[in-house]
């Protein structure tokens, strides 16, 4: 039976020049676009540096995405992991025709429904009613398809009231949520989910993945999600594929390539996070796992000091009433534990802090587990939430658990006190 392939991506490249637009002058981009016509390798390629945010180099050119070759069946849903910088977020804008590749080719079957970037393919200054219309026309559905649409997908992003409110006057998590249900709503037959889900709240989180899940089960479509949610990967995807500094390092069944990515060097990209768009007042500012020495990790084992580290900016309005706190789950979306504490009780001033949160040793038993990080400020029914943006693993160093592989004992092991005696 021959495999019906809806997306087929051979020998992909994609490389930037830094600091500059196209090859530098107007006689070049023409060169450039009379060789690719004539089918004639590019004149100006360059052999250019891979694509790591790590080290300086020395090259103007970067490869951010190098040589990478996957097929997707129609149904199935792909993830795509690794660390910030990894060339995720360029191959879906490639796939979704936002950007074109500097080598290779893409052959795809049916319409594909993108939502990348928190906004994108939003006007700020039409309505989310208008903007339906709006991104269901670039699909090339027509207004009756749209129409017949519209309230589904009104009911799904919870924007009833705001929807004939501006887009410019939505927070982010509305506008995701609207986004989202656009996206899921106008029946592509590839939907490509870029990391932007992390905006929105839980409930609307399970929301979407449950949407995906039908959008693949039910309906035979195509998905590609980008997360740094591994429980979600796992839970919704048929095979993933990793990258790392623009190239694929595996490709194959999702719980392989969730093992490979986090046991890999790029479990300690994943316990970092640094938020590069924080609000101008109060804000988590940058969010890591730290071992005993204090260096940024991934990977601990199960007797091993974790620590969690927040640098948060905290302004007048937050001292006196907020708090601020963390939720830690399995990759079974269970809360294992959690810790909230009001900022009075450390601070006194405006200022950059930092919160070590020390974990008891020899707690949490050997899994995967996430992140969730926040702080409250209830006069002003103010709450501030960022979803599964480090994650961490504990590794089985010695705890007599490991002779009882197979029992599920859960995800905490107490320190109980235990006596045993003669009657």
């Amino acid at each position: 039976m021959e495999k019906d392939i809806i997306l087929k991506v051979e020998n992909l490249s994609k490389q930037y020049r830094l600091g500059l637009v196209g090859t530098g002058t107007l006689g070049h981009d023409l060169n450039r676009w009379w060789s690719r016509i004539r089918g004639k390798e590019d004149p100006y390629l360059k052999i250019g540096e891979s694509n790591d945010r790590s080290i300086k180099g020395d090259s103007e050119y970067v490869w951010a995405l190098k040589d990478i070759n996957f097929e997707v069946l129609r149904g199935e849903v792909v993830g795509i992991i690794g660390k910030n910088g990894a060339g995720k977020s360029t191959l879906l804008k490639i796939l979704s025709k936002v950007t074109g590749p500097t080598t290779g080719e893409i052959k795809t079957k049916g319409r594909i429904a993108s939502l990348l970037e928190v906004g994108t393919g939003f006007h700020p200054e039409m309505t989310g009613k208008e903007n339906v219309f709006l991104n269901g026309a670039i699909l090339g559905m027509t207004k009756r398809e749209i129409q017949s649409k519209l309230k589904e997908i009104v009911e799904f992003s919870g924007c009833e009231r705001y929807i004939d409110t501006p887009v410019k006057r939505y927070s982010s998590g509305m506008t995701v949520r609207l986004a989202f249900a656009v996206a899921a709503h106008l029946d592509p037959d590839i939907l490509v989910i870029d990391e932007v889900l992390a905006v929105g709240d839980s409930e609307f989180q399970k929301k979407a993945i449950g949407k995906m899940q039908d959008i693949s089960n039910s309906d035979g479509r195509t998905v590609l999600f980008v997360s740094h949610n591994m429980a979600a990967v796992k839970s919704l995807c048929t095979k993933a594929i990793v990258l790392q500094h623009g190239t694929t390092v595996f490709e194959g069944n999702t719980n392989d390539a969730v093992d490979f990515y986090l046991k890999s060097d790029v479990a300690n990209d994943i316990a970092h996070y640094v938020n590069d768009n924080p609000n101008e007042g109060a804000d988590i500012l940058e969010v890591s796992m730290r071992d005993k020495d204090n260096n940024i990790s991934g990977l601990f084992g199960f007797e091993d000091q974790i620590t969690l580290q927040v640098k948060l900016r905290v302004t007048e309005d937050i001292i006196e009433y907020g708090s601020i706190g963390f939720r830690i789950k399995d990759q079974n979306e269970r809360t294992v534990f959690s810790s909230v504490e009001d900022l009075n009780n450390f601070i006194e001033k405006e200022g950059v802090y930092f919160s070590n949160i020390k974990f008891p040793k020899s707690v949490l038993l050997p899994s995967e587990y996430r992140v969730i990080v926040g702080y409250h400020i209830p006069n002003k029914k103010k709450i501030r939430s960022l979803f599964d943006i480090i994650n961490f693993r504990i590794e089985e160093t010695g705890s007599m658990f490991h002779k009882y592989k197979g029992v599920d004992f859960g995800c905490v092991a107490l320190d109980c006190k235990w006596s045993i005696k003669s009657d």
